[in-house]
């Protein structure tokens, strides 16, 4: 088979524009990293499994009968359809990883190896290609071959100690492993392609989701290695800082957050207790978080006397750090993506739906917002892209080897 054809994803304007990524890859955290590499304009093809794709495609049917976090997270990509299983599907993947820039997988720790797809090997022939290997526990170690969903993880960094109510550890609402994982591949990919346009080596890399969430716990780990202190679960509010929770309003609940002392002045202001501005059992941080029963009380009472819009644009006007406190409807709904025109319109199998507007914004270009693919939707073109002959991929699909 012949390399995959260099083919431009989009305007030449579009940062990661001409840029090729393979990726085996499942579930969130590695799709996570390569749909934002698409969102960026590179040209990024999903390796699948023939007959079911990525398992995450079956975890709902929410979004017009298709997964909410598939939809989610593979918008922008072509999908191929292979069995890894078979010879000749394995030597479609080498060829289509040896006309790309980027290689990916998120497979059990040794399956790449065990396909003839190790970053060694691959690199071996290709020195200039970036292979990114994503683990759940990193390539060595005790707990290297531990299955490990992102609750998992959550819960061996610590990270469920330290949220939830002082009653119940829970875990975070959102795949909080997963994302952090999926945020390092990226920014690590970009890195090995600046550095590889300087220099012209590639680089192998590995990322692990317990690593990257260790590294975002590193504020209550200091704590608890310096002074030997286990983080409270505080629900909503804060360890170290008060006035800082949920408060209740005449028709519902405000969050308010102080940071400083000055901030404690200017929200008693705006409450009406100029009195309390001063008061040494308050007037200092120290001193409301060893008092924040009597300092949760005080404020609550007085912002139980106004409605909650009316105490938002005041503490707003103030300058007092505060914010609804919003379920999803009401970020779906939110004036800050409406007015910002954050919102688009995505093509997938089942027809169009809703999605918001990448993070990152360049003010010269607007990122693309590509079809989520249907299973191995692709796979005919990429394998005509290789130079097979239409006789030959209806071989490899009557045999089952594509999908």
């Amino acid at each position: 088979m012949s390399e995959l054809s260099a083919k431009d994803n989009g305007s030449s304007d579009l940062p990661l524009a001409g840029f090729t990524v393979v990726s085996l890859e499942q579930a969130v955290a590695a799709p996570l990293a390569t749909r934002h590499l698409a969102d960026l304009g590179a040209r990024v093809i999903k390796v699948e499994r023939v007959g079911d794709g990525d398992f995450a495609r079956a975890y709902d049917s929410a979004v017009l009968g298709q997964a909410a976090h598939f939809v989610w997270l593979n918008r922008g990509k072509e999908s191929f359809a292979v069995d890894l299983k078979a010879g000749d599907g394995i030597a479609a993947v080498k060829s289509l990883i040896a006309g790309a820039d980027v290689f990916l997988q998120n497979l059990a720790p040794g399956a790449a190896e065990r396909l003839g797809l190790g970053a060694e090997e691959l690199r071996a022939d290709h020195p200039e290609l970036i292979v990114v290997n994503m683990s759940g526990y990193g390539t060595d170690g005790p707990m290297r071959d531990r299955k490990a969903y992102d609750l998992l993880v959550q819960s061996e960094t610590g990270l469920c100690s330290i949220t939830g109510t002082p009653e119940t550890a829970v875990k975070t609402g959102i795949p909080t492993a997963d994302i952090a994982a999926g945020m390092y591949a990226l920014t690590s990919i970009q890195a090995a392609l600046l550095r590889r346009c300087r220099t012209g080596v590639g680089a192998t890399i590995d990322v692990s989701m317990f690593d990257a969430t260790a590294e975002w716990l590193g504020y209550p780990m200091y704590l608890q290695m310096y002074q030997d202190r286990q983080v409270p679960r505080m629900g909503l509010a804060h360890t170290s800082i008060a006035p800082y929770d949920k408060y209740p309003t005449a028709d519902g609940e405000i969050l308010i957050g102080v940071q400083n002392d000055r901030g404690w002045r200017t929200l008693t202001d705006v409450l009406g207790l100029p009195e309390l501005a001063d008061d040494p059992r308050y007037a200092t941080n120290v001193e409301r978080v060893r008092r924040r029963e009597e300092v949760d009380a005080l404020v609550g009472e007085a912002t139980k006397q106004f409605a909650s819009d009316v105490l938002d644009e005041k503490l707003a006007a103030a300058g007092v750090p505060a914010a609804r406190l919003r379920d999803l409807r009401g970020l779906i709904e939110h004036p800050q993506l409406a007015t910002r025109d954050r919102w688009r319109e995505v093509e997938t199998p089942a027809g169009p739906i809703r999605a918001v507007r990448p993070p990152m914004n360049f003010r010269d270009v607007e990122l693309p917002m590509g079809a989520v693919p249907a299973l191995g939707e692709q796979t005919d073109a990429l394998l005509a892209e290789l130079g097979l002959t239409d006789e030959q991929v209806a071989g490899l699909r009557a045999a089952g080897i594509v999908g």
